[in-house]
């Protein structure tokens, strides 16, 4: 068993351990740029979804699948990038996926009909697919191991600086110059980032090389995908990241500006606000998880099941409120709990990392990363066709959200005996190897 598995937050960094420090800062700021510029990118929809309908003449269901679409492209995506990232390094799939989200964003700028603009949301969701994950890996081999929860939260924060850019400054290009010139300008950010890895971005620091990876073909990848499925850890991180991230992403994604506008009737400007509120919640929630999980570990399970628990509290009181719209202090009171819901999901990489070596991380966190998104892929499209089939009944189409709940917290609390009795398990096992093993 290898002891860089078996690292939790707390012990000290075993011999040989990344280095972190300025250089690691600045190497890991030029990875999570590209990242920054990705969920710019993912989520410039959601501010301009009701612009979408109007320039391509679609219903609710046919703009959720631009969404949906992206999605289940970036899902797909997620277990053979983290075995691409195990393979060829962070520069080279950050760099593919730069060219393929830029390129898409481009050509979503230029879209003359519905099924073009469906390609370049298509060819956005791949390349958006290959910045996480990297990032992720980055991260584990420029900084030590009990780093992991604040950095793996820094990284989701600052792809909420993104999605913030996307609410505030690409929401004003959109109304002010136009589509065409707002996505295509936008574009340019996405070339600027890839310069910027070209030139200095870096896998590993000197002396740290990997292993040389092993070319075995199709039994290799199965031998990979099915030794990171069989831990625990990696399954309930999966479904911690299934159950918390999909309320905020279908909110912000999409489906957030049309509820509070047509179900709620405040103004774009308004709910453009209240938008920006999740973002900066997550921002400054996820700072605060990120210190609580990195001091104690066990509060990781408290902390994912509260905020679920919180989600769907918030999330009943306002669609059910006894009138024709919410109050304001409670849509700020949902906006404010939403933005926990990202901080949240990265908990869960904080169960997979622990279950696995450092050759399969890549893997692991491909898998626990498609839990999210395959529930906000599902979410979204049910949310539409209930929105067509409902005459825009909202409070009907977001009920769906507590059924995704529900599945998510009964595999959450099936798995977690098993996960931490694992994790246990492994460190006992790397202490004692530790003691035996000559420095």
């Amino acid at each position: 068993m290898s002891r860089g598995s078996a690292s939790l937050p707390g012990d000290p960094p075993p011999k040989g351990a990344p280095p972190g420090g300025r250089r690691a800062v600045l190497i890991w700021g030029t990875g999570v740029s590209v990242y920054f510029v990705a969920v710019i990118f993912r989520t410039s929809l959601g501010v301009a979804g009701l612009d979408a309908a109007d320039r391509f003449h679609v219903g609710a269901s046919a703009l959720s699948t631009f969404s949906i679409l992206q999605l289940l492209v970036y899902a797909g995506m997620q277990i053979p990038v983290g075995l691409l990232v195990d393979r060829l390094g962070t520069k080279r799939m950050l760099s593919i996926g730069a060219v393929l989200f830029t390129a898409g964003q481009l050509g979503f700028a230029f879209s003359p009909s519905y099924g073009t603009a469906l390609a370049s949301r298509a060819l956005l969701g791949c390349g958006d697919a290959m910045t996480f994950i990297s990032v992720l890996r980055l991260g584990t081999r420029w900084f030590p191991a009990r780093r992991g929860p604040l950095v793996a939260q820094l990284a989701g924060l600052v792809g909420m600086a993104g999605n913030l850019v996307s609410t505030l400054v690409l929401a004003r290009l959109l109304h002010g110059i136009g589509w065409t010139p707002a996505f295509a300008g936008s574009a340019l950010a996405g070339v600027v980032v890839l310069v910027l890895v070209v030139l200095f971005l870096k896998d590993h620091p000197e002396g740290q090389e990997p292993a040389p990876f092993p070319h075995q073909g199709a039994a290799y990848v199965r031998k990979q995908i099915a030794a990171s499925w069989r831990e625990p850890g990696t399954r309930l991180g999966l479904w911690v990241h299934f159950t918390t991230q999909f309320p905020a992403m279908v909110f912000l994604l999409l489906w957030g500006l049309p509820f509070l506008v047509q179900a709620q009737g405040l103004s774009r400007a308004t709910a453009g606000e209240l938008l920006t509120l999740v973002v900066l919640s997550n921002m400054v929630v996820g700072l605060v998880y990120g210190q609580i999980v990195a001091r104690h570990h066990t509060a990781r399970l408290p902390l994912a099941l509260g905020t679920v628990g919180a989600t769907a509290v918030v999330w009943a009181a306002t669609l059910v409120y006894p009138a024709d719209h919410a109050p304001m202090w409670l849509l700020v009171v949902l906006c404010a709990v939403l933005g926990a819901c990202g901080p949240a999901s990265m908990i869960g990489f904080d169960f997979a990392r622990p279950a696995n070596p450092p050759e399969r991380q890549g893997t692991a966190s491909g898998i626990t990363n498609m839990g999210g998104f395959v529930a906000s892929m599902t979410t979204l499209f049910v949310v539409g066709v209930l929105l067509d089939a409902t005459g825009d009944n909202y409070t009907v189409a977001f009920s769906c959200v507590f059924v995704l709940q529900g599945v998510g917290v009964s595999q959450i609390l099936r798995l977690r005996g098993r996960a931490v009795r694992r994790e246990r398990e492994r460190l006992v096992a790397s202490r004692v190897e530790t003691v035996h093993v000559p420095a």
